[in-house]
């Protein structure tokens, strides 16, 4: 068994080694991309595979070109989810560093405030100059006071989630060559400096549970299992938007929303992406099952 000394020494060790990797990994992110001036409107955006309507019936029904405009617009909307995402979590950072119970972690959360600001920048770069907006999405808020232990898990909880759901769909697009280099790059990027972040973060993550969970009741358990899954569904039904459907030319938007997130086949899908996180949260004992409401 894994004693508190133990674990904080475990928890040092990484942290180090991650603080380090921010460093030598740095670059310039404004000087690092290439941005044509337009992207080919007759290929696809995002994979295939991460659209909404992969595995449904719609998938058929669509001509290569409709999928194609669709790809386009889900990607604006991809990008779009992830400027707010960081934003807010950014939020829940800056609040957080150099406060008590965050003296070590302050250093690295320099590097990660530094890293998520140019990941917000060049999403958003992506999303004017190639889309000509910003999509908006839901605002999603914790309701308990900052300094409690409960508060920090379930902050931090929020953020490894979303990170990690973001990263499927960024090794995904980084690795297929269907895609414009420039959306490629973007997604490589990303996933390797999501990739110090997610280890961060399930390292915090474990620490903070073992804070709290001396406090919590069985009852306040459960609250917190419905809660952080209630987020994931969140998440991944903000995949399908009537906005989107009806910017790539697709007709009936509510209905066919509707009809794609009732879909198995779509379930199956969005089950795949979340699969990394639920098996985290279930080996530390945060979760009692994969199961996730609606899915």
């Amino acid at each position: 068994m894994t004693t508190t000394t133990e674990s904080s020494d475990r928890f040092s060790a990484v942290l180090a080694r991650l603080t380090e990797k921010s460093v030598t990994d740095h670059y310039n992110p404004y000087t690092h991309f290439d941005w044509p001036d337009s992207l080919p409107e007759n290929a696809y955006w995002m994979s295939p595979s991460l659209l909404s309507i992969h595995g449904t019936e719609l998938e058929n029904e669509l001509t290569e070109s409709q999928k194609m405009t669709l790809s386009k617009w889900e990607s604006i909307n991809f990008y779009s989810m992830n400027v707010h995402g960081i934003r807010e979590l950014l939020n829940e950072v800056i609040d957080r560093i150099h406060t008590r119970g965050f003296e070590e972690t302050s250093e690295f959360f320099h590097h990660f405030i530094g890293e998520e600001n140019e990941h917000m920048w060049f999403f958003a770069e992506f999303c004017l100059r190639y889309g000509g907006k910003l999509y908006s999405t839901l605002r999603i808020k914790g309701d308990s006071e900052n300094e409690t232990d409960l508060a920090n898990f379930l902050v931090f909880s929020r953020i490894l989630i979303f990170e990690e759901l973001v990263d499927h769909y960024n090794m995904t697009m980084a690795g297929d060559k269907l895609l414009h280099e420039t959306i490629r790059e973007i997604n490589r990027v990303h996933h390797r400096d999501e990739s110090r972040h997610i280890a961060f973060g399930r390292e915090l993550v474990s620490m903070l549970y073992e804070r709290a969970r001396p406090s919590m009741t069985e009852e306040q358990r459960g609250e917190v299992e419905s809660y952080l899954k209630d987020y994931i569904a969140v998440i991944l039904n903000s995949f399908c938007s009537s906005v989107v459907y009806r910017d790539a030319g697709l007709g009936d938007m509510a209905g066919l929303r509707t009809r794609v997130l009732a879909h198995p086949g779509r379930k199956e899908a969005v089950r795949r992406a979340v699969r990394k996180p639920m098996g985290f949260f279930v080996k530390q004992g945060i979760f009692s099952d994969n199961a996730i409401p609606g899915l």
